[in-house]
């Protein structure tokens, strides 16, 4: 895949922005919040998304061409399926409460992931309607809301995101609206792969939540190097293929 520019949105880390950047390829990082100082530009996403849905002018898709590329790491919270437990009522946070409680936080929480799965739509809606290339990026399960409700499917799932030298093993769907992967696997275990349980904060705190979303520079590398540029490097491995 050739591209111009890549507009990271939901991304304040920088990783992939710097990434894309090593290949000389123009990046920016676009999220409204800049804990890491990487964020070149601090705006709410959610209004630029309801903006161009409505046809209004001066959003930042604006800026994007179809010779460009959408890098969205969109907000996975209400997707994710620890919201299994909400909507089932067998959240640990509910066993003290009665039942008219738990459905009083139950109708709030559903009421949290139908906006966020509006936006979520209107992003595409956008991107397609202006032939945009985009890719969106989210956790996989059987039972995340995404993979069973959503109009498209993944086109890579990484099963185990340590092999390409990410921290974790984070099971991973992208969905490719627009565009096609390539189809490279690079091997490269750089890290031992944390285990969420021995990380400080994990039952509750945002120390965990800030850490489990952080990506490796090598990860990132990797996954343009396998999915989107096609690039071979000599941890790539060999196919059948090659020989032919």
């Amino acid at each position: 895949m050739k591209i111009n520019k890549v507009f990271c949105l939901f991304e304040q880390s920088g990783t992939f922005k710097k990434a894309f950047q090593r290949h000389n390829i123009w990046a920016q990082d676009y999220d409204i919040q800049n804990q890491f100082n990487e964020t070149d530009h601090v705006i709410d996403i959610f209004d630029h998304i309801n903006m161009a849905y409505y046809t209004a002018d001066k959003t930042l898709f604006d800026l994007v061409t179809p010779d460009d590329l959408i890098m969205a790491f969109f907000p996975c919270i209400y997707f994710a399926e620890i919201n299994q437990m909400y909507f089932s009522g067998t959240s640990v946070n509910f066993r003290e409460l009665d039942n008219v409680t738990i459905l009083s936080n139950v109708i709030e929480r559903a009421a949290e992931r139908q906006k966020y799965y509006d936006y979520l739509l209107k992003l595409c809606y956008i991107v397609e309607s202006r032939k945009l290339r985009c890719i969106i990026e989210n956790p996989y399960s059987i039972n995340h809301y995404l993979y069973n409700n959503f109009p498209y499917k993944p086109s890579v799932i990484d099963f185990d995101r340590s092999l390409r030298g990410d921290y974790f093993r984070k099971p991973t769907q992208y969905f490719f609206i627009n565009c096609q992967p390539t189809k490279l696997t690079t091997i490269d275990r750089k890290y031992k792969p944390k285990k969420i349980r021995s990380m400080t904060g994990h039952n509750g705190s945002g120390i965990c939540n800030t850490e489990r979303s952080m990506i490796s520079p090598e990860y990132a590398d990797n996954f343009i190097n396998d999915y989107i540029l096609g690039i071979r490097t000599n941890k790539t491995q060999k196919t059948l293929f090659d020989n032919l």
